[in-house]
């Protein structure tokens, strides 16, 4: 059974110029992550333009991804949906089609109770015997999953393995870790206005669930490692702080806003956003690909196009 661990990149979604989902470009990116040693991949979460696709489209893309990565690099898929019936069936297709994993969110905007909360998490898990895990994210999804209500799903589902955490909180953090043990990976975001990336590690995390792997993949791999000796506590310090003024700047804007800006800066295929996004441009996009530049990202990563 797949336990993420390590640096679990969140992937863009590229399309083409006439709007269509660039499988090629997928590919590309895809075999980048693997030549630079990312651990595990996300597809179809907030960073992958979840919300801009067809059901359709979210379909092919796991059955494509799932093509280019078997055997290759695990590959869990985001299942999120605004109901519990569609995010069971659309767990169940993964599942079908070969998936590693699978990852459940708390529907947005309804903002649901914490028993509510356990319901809908209880019957997602058990409606698949794939690995799955959860993103808790309560700034985008309204509601937190709070530590109490993870113990109960880790107690009961056994294929519930990983806790993608994304808040500035670390005694939730702490209280997962005290109530769940090793029977859950907790991994958390790569958020700097959060910075929780440290933290994680150092109550026992098992890595990052990140972004910045997106345009620095050897790097993010490298802080993303668990704490298992000083040598790695000491490198992954000396990485992130290294890092973290990119890492600010590929946040200033939601995902996958400045990710997809940053990979065409390198040649590579981040292209275009949906509306009702807009592609990132102007003094910001320059200061983008002027600290890219002069912390050696182009000259490492960079493509010929």
């Amino acid at each position: 059974m797949v336990r993420p661990t390590g640096s679990w990149v969140a992937m863009p979604t590229p399309f083409t110029e006439d709007n269509k989902i660039d499988y090629a470009g997928f590919e590309t990116l895809i075999n980048r992550q693997i030549k630079f040693g990312t651990n595990e991949l996300f597809v179809l979460g907030s960073a992958g333009e979840v919300t801009l696709l067809t059901l359709e489209e979210k379909k092919q893309i796991v059955k494509e991804v799932i093509k280019m990565t078997k055997g290759r690099i695990p590959v869990f898929f985001s299942a999120a949906a605004l109901t519990t019936e569609d995010s069971i069936a659309f767990a169940q297709y993964c599942e079908q089609q070969g998936a590693d994993g699978v990852i459940f969110t708390v529907p947005t905007y309804v903002l649901i109770p914490q028993a509510a909360v356990l319901e809908h998490l209880d019957l997602c898990m058990g409606s698949v015997s794939i690995p799955c895990g959860i993103y808790n994210n309560p700034s985008r999804l309204g509601v937190n999953v709070e530590p109490e209500t993870i113990a109960k799903l880790v107690e009961k589902h056994p294929n519930f393995i990983v806790d993608k955490e994304a808040m500035p909180n670390v005694k939730q953090l702490v209280q997962v870790k005290r109530l769940c043990g090793d029977a859950v990976n907790i991994l958390c975001c790569d958020f700097p206005k959060y910075s929780i990336v440290i933290p994680t590690l150092a109550v026992g995390g098992c890595g990052t669930a990140n972004i910045g792997g997106n345009i620095i993949p050897e790097e993010a791999a490298k802080y993303s490692r668990p704490w298992t000796d000083m040598t790695i506590i000491e490198e992954c310090r000396e990485e992130y702080f290294k890092w973290f003024p990119l890492l600010e700047m590929l946040y200033t804007l939601s995902n996958p806003i400045v990710i997809k800006a940053a990979l065409n800066i390198l040649g590579l295929p981040g292209g275009h956003l949906r509306r009702p996004y807009l592609d990132f441009a102007g003094p910001k996009y320059e200061a983008l690909e002027r600290m890219m530049d002069e912390m050696g990202v182009i000259k490492k990563y960079g493509v010929k196009k």
